[in-house]
């Protein structure tokens, strides 16, 4: 299965030096549960700063609507996903959908700014 998007976590020390640790994600279906209670978005440090979340370019370009490739960053509290347009709005409105239900962990909640 070929990866679709990265994860990156990354922390700056005390003596200004840059850690980062990346993740590969297979599936969006892979990240939510990731996200969701119990699914180890938990177990990230409180040292980390930042959480980049690329979602890879599609293998081929939408030659029907050439707007839903446009890169794209959407900052939530101190998590950034970058990618195509397309990818970014239909992960946001999931990401909605799910803390509607409660599908989302507290820590998730928390490093996205939801004051949770």
């Amino acid at each position: 299965m070929n990866q679709v998007l990265s994860v990156e976590f990354k922390v700056q020390a005390a003596d200004g030096e840059f850690k980062e640790e990346s993740v590969a994600i297979h599936n969006p279906e892979e990240f939510f549960g990731f996200v969701a209670p119990g699914g180890g978005c938990e177990q990230i440090p409180d040292e980390v700063g930042e959480i980049n979340v690329v979602f890879l370019k599609p293998p081929h370009a939408n030659v029907s609507n050439p707007v839903a490739d446009i890169p794209v960053t959407l900052q939530l509290g101190m998590v950034y996903l970058t990618g195509p347009l397309a990818e970014i709005v239909q992960t946001a409105q999931e990401i909605l959908d799910r803390a509607g239900r409660g599908e989302l962990s507290a820590s998730f909640l928390t490093v996205i700014g939801s004051g949770n």
